[in-house]
């Protein structure tokens, strides 16, 4: 969240800020919550300071009069704090609901239209002959089964099968690989159930509630993203900044409502309730963040350079971007079969948004005042999107698919995906 003195000190960049992302922030709101709370402390101090000064008094005189005027300035102390602790509460809880600001470096626009094509890495592939979808080409191999699984789940869920499954396991391998190895995250295997608290921290709660599945009757939220329990890893703790940054990557189911996407990419296997992603996070001093967060943006595109896939870094605008997010990035791979770009990483930088919400603090020197960290994530990457892209990509006329040569050691030297016979 926003710290309250920066939206004392400057409430007009906090209102534009959430009007250029197209979102509400009840700043006067807040604001008429916060004087209403300092009024209600000073007026608590205030009698407090005399009942010091009347008990200095008492303690002399044992005047009897001076003993109920103490008793009703102690009962006065106390209503004043609890109506200051309700204000609080209030103010607490609409400060959860201000959207972040952003880097000056963002465009400013409405819409995904108005975002900017950074550049451009490869180019499309031509095939010499017409394109089939990764739904027509999974179903017709039998790798992809989407009927099956809406008689098990409902609609928005998909089977993979045989080389399906085994080309999104040796993908998963391949990312996990390239980030530990190469790029230097440790690899996490964390919960994909979390509680309210991990959910708020990053931001994903009050805001987005009705988009995450929440296990009735408990605090359990399943993760929308691994990006939740990574993230609040280190939840009200005290880093040594020596140790920055931290700089962890996890595979994990992720689950979403899709609320807000009714109508949108109802066929394929691309906007589904559950799904798979390779998430990197990194917790970060104030002064590295943004450097942290181009590198984070490379290593992703790492993935896609070695699968060989055309893709797209693109700047969202203000209003494209998000809620909590003060930069971001998304790798769009081309879906040749689709004919259009699938986002397939989001990358992220949040300045220390989470890291207030989470109170992930980090000592910058020894004996130093602690500070907010800052938080960055993205995909490294979702799987679903790029296993489209690979299928759309590398299909051959015959209606097989060319393995990528970086997943040929993964998928135990098979070259080809063809139909399977059973």
């Amino acid at each position: 969240m926003l710290p309250l003195e920066l939206i004392r000190r400057d409430p007009d960049r906090v209102k534009r800020a959430a009007r250029l992302k197209g979102e509400e922030a009840p700043i006067d709101e807040i604001l008429a919550l916060d004087r209403g709370w300092r009024e209600h402390l000073h007026a608590a101090e205030t009698v407090k300071a005399e009942q010091n000064r009347l008990s200095k008094e008492f303690a002399k005189t044992r005047d009897d009069a001076l003993k109920e005027r103490l008793r009703e300035m102690a009962d006065q102390a106390k209503s004043e704090l609890a109506e200051a602790e309700a204000v609080k509460h209030e103010l607490d809880d609409l400060l959860l609901r201000v959207p972040n600001v952003f880097h000056e470096s963002v465009p400013v626009g409405e819409t995904e239209k108005d975002n900017l094509v950074v550049r451009e890495v490869g180019s499309k592939r031509e095939l010499g002959f017409a394109a089939r979808t990764h739904y027509d080409l999974g179903e017709t191999l039998g790798i992809m089964d989407f009927e099956h699984a809406a008689r098990v789940s409902g609609s928005r869920f998909a089977f993979l099968i045989g080389e399906g499954a085994r080309l999104e396991r040796a993908l998963v391998q391949f990312m996990l690989d390239t980030h530990t190895r190469e790029h230097g995250y440790v690899e996490v295997l964390p919960p994909v159930l979390v509680n309210s608290a991990s959910m708020t921290g990053t931001a994903n709660l009050p805001k987005f509630g009705a988009d995450a599945f929440r296990i009735e009757g408990q605090d359990l939220w399943l993760v929308p993203t691994a990006e939740v329990p990574l993230t609040n890893f280190h939840r009200d703790e005290i880093l040594d900044g020596d140790r920055l940054p931290l700089k962890y990557v996890a595979y994990t189911p992720c689950f979403r409502s899709e609320a807000g996407a009714a109508g949108k990419d109802t066929r394929g296997f691309i906007r589904l309730h559950q799904f798979s992603k390779v998430e990197l996070v990194k917790v970060t001093s104030a002064e590295t963040s943004m450097a942290e967060f181009e590198h984070l943006l490379a290593d992703a595109e790492v993935i896609l350079q070695r699968l060989g896939l055309h893709y797209q870094v693109m700047l969202m605008c203000s209003g494209d971007m998000g809620f909590a997010q003060f930069k971001k990035y998304d790798l769009n791979a081309w879906c040749p079969g689709l004919g259009r770009y699938l986002e397939v990483s989001s990358c992220s930088v949040f300045n220390d948004f989470q890291a207030m919400r989470a109170n992930l603090r980090y000592r910058p020197a020894r004996g130093a005042p602690p500070s907010f960290a800052h938080t960055i994530n993205g995909s490294g990457l979702a799987l679903t999107r790029t296993i489209d892209a690979i299928i759309e990509t590398y299909q051959r006329a015959d209606g097989t698919i060319e393995v990528p040569e970086a997943l040929l050691p993964y998928m135990g030297g098979l070259e080809v995906i063809g139909r399977r016979s059973s």
